[in-house]
């Protein structure tokens, strides 16, 4: 598998200990007008990642979604797939998730078989992910359509236990998700297990729709910050949520 300099960047931010922002942008919830308008937020209000995906993606927007995000933005658009079907190669990378909080062969190998002959022939950047769902307080859709029971929320070994695994397999990427709309986001306690238990670049999303719930994930050990759903709800939260990404690398960078 080719080397990926995106993996290899977000490693080295990890290394000096600088954060990052990702955006998540599910086609079936944005239209143009709202794209548009995050990606003119988005030049005042620096992010370092768009991520776009969903849990189903009915509709063929997702490919119109990233020409736009392309012609207007040179921040790297990362694929966030739940189905062979949603793979677009005008995307510069992909998130490859293997389900491995759940026990759904689909999920962890499946999806990836029928994928691997598109991607080898793709341009697309591949960051092997170690995907892990949360409970949060509700059932999402993607432990309904997965048909996996998720972490249970209090349970920082398992999720410790379970990334370990996964580092130790070679996925090269964690992601803790409480999923979209999750009614609380995943603990401080859990994050920090996983980011003592691996050295890998940690991702966390899910219920952060909050300063002070963005602000304690960063602390707890998250290296780059995923907010979605809110911010289609309040587009307006995201330069808040850059500020802190950007003042806690500012505060790094003065104590360096």
């Amino acid at each position: 598998m080719r080397l990926s300099s995106l993996y290899e960047a977000l490693c080295k931010r990890r290394a000096r200990g600088q954060k990052s922002l990702a955006v998540l942008l599910d086609p079936d919830h944005l239209n143009e007008a709202g794209c548009r308008h995050l990606l003119e937020l988005s030049e005042s209000h620096p992010i370092d990642y768009f991520f776009v995906g969903g849990s189903l993606v009915m509709n063929s927007h997702q490919a119109s979604l990233i020409r736009l995000i392309k012609s207007r933005s040179a921040v790297p658009v990362l694929l966030f797939p739940s189905h062979s079907l949603h793979l677009d190669s005008q995307a510069d990378g992909i998130l490859l998730l293997s389900l491995i909080s759940g026990r759904n062969p689909e999920f962890l190998i499946g999806q990836h078989v029928i994928a691997a002959p598109l991607l080898r022939a793709s341009e697309l950047q591949i960051l092997p992910t170690g995907y892990m769902l949360v409970d949060t307080g509700r059932q999402t859709t993607a432990s309904y359509i997965s048909g996996t029971t998720p972490l249970p929320y209090d349970k920082p070994n398992i999720a410790a236990c379970t990334a370990m695994a996964g580092e130790q397999l070679g996925l090269r990427l964690m992601y803790l998700d409480g999923g979209s709309g999750a009614m609380y986001p995943v603990a401080p306690a859990m994050i920090r297990a996983v980011r003592h238990a691996v050295d890998v670049p940690l991702i966390v999303g899910g219920g952060i729709n909050t300063a002070e719930k963005a602000q304690t994930a960063l602390a707890a050990g998250a290296d780059v910050l995923v907010v979605g759903n809110h911010i289609e709800k309040n587009p307006d939260f995201l330069p808040e949520v850059s500020r802190i990404v950007r003042t806690f690398n500012s505060v790094l960078d003065l104590s360096m």
